[in-house]
């Protein structure tokens, strides 16, 4: 639980007079789920897109299992064991729900272009699909069309796409966004299966979903780090209070 798979030391970017991420510092435990919260335009989005290769910084450096991976682009990221949830973003609806997963599969593992038919009997391809649909609760809709899925459940594919490609740290980009009540406790139920072997950085606005999963949190605000801690520690901190979650009880 000690071991900091993934770590970023004084991250800044900024576009024109804008700071987006201004020295930004945490790391990232294994197996722990570490959230990332703050108030819009807190710089979390342009932080994730950082530490998965998208945008790279003006200055700082990016460790992922003890390598120095700030300039390695993203594909290479991928291939290291580290995957942003909905960084496949293109759904195809027509497809069937174990076809996405399945070409989620095939392109990690360099086959993109292989001709679609055979490698829809191909065992190497349809037995991580099927897995990844499993531990995401969808392997029984393996067969429907993608386009059948209800906005909870495509959130839920997009997971399953990223597991897909055998990561070891998932970022995951506000996966609650647009869910009901009932979906978001779906969704909290799966992260928190995934944590037995999956490390993960959680951006999310959900407070009640950060809170029931986060073993540390990080507090942007204006694109720089004002808390680190616990949940406790956190909910606590008179700053945080003040800059985000309000001076109210919570």
């Amino acid at each position: 639980m000690n071991e900091v798979v993934l770590s970023c030391e004084t991250l800044r970017k900024s576009y024109g007079g804008i700071v987006a991420t201004n020295d930004v510092s945490l790391d990232v435990r294994q197996s722990e789920i570490h959230a990332v919260i703050g108030p819009n335009g807190a710089g979390k989005t342009t932080l994730v897109a950082q530490l998965s290769g998208e945008i790279l910084p003006d200055a700082g450096r990016i460790t992922f299992q003890g390598r120095n991976i700030t300039g390695v682009p993203t594909h290479r990221r991928s291939l290291m064991g580290l995957a942003r949830s909905f960084q496949i973003t293109s759904i195809f609806e027509d497809m069937t729900v174990l076809d996405n997963a399945a070409l989620a599969v095939q392109a990690h593992r360099g086959h993109s272009f292989r001709f679609w038919k055979p490698a829809r009997a191909d065992d190497e391809l349809l037995g991580p699909a099927h897995e990844a649909l499993k531990r995401v609760g969808l392997d029984a809709r393996a067969h429907e069309k993608a386009k059948t899925l209800s906005h909870g459940e495509h959130r839920q594919l997009e997971i399953a796409m990223a597991l897909a490609t055998e990561p070891s740290l998932l970022l995951l980009d506000e996966p609650m966004a647009g869910m009901g009540p009932e979906e978001s406790l779906r969704m909290v139920a799966i992260l928190r299966e995934l944590q037995a072997d999956k490390t993960m950085l959680l951006v999310e606005h959900d407070m009640d979903a950060v809170f029931a999963l986060a073993d540390r949190i990080t507090v942007l605000v204006y694109g720089k780090v004002i808390a680190t801690g616990t949940t406790d520690e956190i909910r606590n901190d008179a700053a945080v209070r003040t800059a985000y979650l309000g001076d109210e009880d919570t």
